[in-house]
């Protein structure tokens, strides 16, 4: 696994659960919020694993550099949060093409939670490496504006997961939910759940939307 020695998040470790990746049907990269680090969002591994699959998906989660992807709120003008965000999205190509390079074939699923979450969404949205979805919860693109951003590219196939609370602190339905509606226009499978009374963090329901996802994205035996 390589990123530009030069960028931030170049060298932190990898840290994997699950099936080995040799064995494994289906690579889950989870990806850590602010302040947080690889070792939190691995706990949610077990929750999101889907029934009987417990020797067919491996999980891969990176740390970030002092536990942080980008040092600002992800609404701010793109250059303010550089050279972390490059940095931090590099660090999921390494790891994409690093699972490339070990099985071509295998597909693979970016998600995570609050920063986890929007690195995740903006990943697919770049399109830099194809993936097969994004699991994430309470999160949206980043940038002030979806209307200003990069054009996101044709997202057939793919899906979408995003769960976000109306008392969340962090980030408000109409944001959420215009990510979403961006890249439904894509082309991506969105599924958009909205929770009344939740606020920054990942409930059951959520839970159980992504496992069966999880579970749809497994190639048959």
């Amino acid at each position: 696994m390589t990123t530009p020695a030069t960028l931030p998040h170049a060298g932190t470790p990898v840290y994997a659960a699950g099936a080995p990746l040799e064995t494994a049907d289906l690579v889950v990269i989870l990806v850590h919020g602010r302040g947080a680090n690889a070792a939190d969002i691995l706990g949610l591994a077990g929750d999101i694993l889907p029934e009987g699959a417990g020797d067919r998906i491996a999980f891969l989660a990176p740390d970030a550099e002092g536990s942080v992807w980008y040092p600002y709120p992800f609404r701010q003008p793109l250059e303010t949060n550089e050279p972390w965000l490059t940095g931090a999205l590099a660090k999921l190509d390494a790891l994409v093409d690093h699972v490339r390079s070990e099985r071509p074939d295998l597909p693979v699923v970016v998600g995570g939670f609050s920063q986890g979450a929007c690195l995740s969404l903006e990943y697919l949205a770049r399109g830099s490496r194809p993936v097969a979805g994004v699991a994430a919860f309470s999160g949206a693109l980043i940038g002030p504006s979806i209307a200003d951003r990069l054009p996101i590219g044709n997202l057939a196939g793919r899906w979408v997961f995003l769960g976000c609370g109306d008392r969340d602190q962090f980030f408000t339905l109409d944001v959420a939910e215009d990510s979403a509606t961006a890249l439904a226009q894509a082309g991506a499978r969105v599924d958009f759940r909205a929770y009344p009374g939740m606020g920054h963090t990942i409930n059951a329901d959520e839970i159980e939307a992504v496992s069966d996802l999880l579970a749809g994205t497994l190639p048959p035996r």
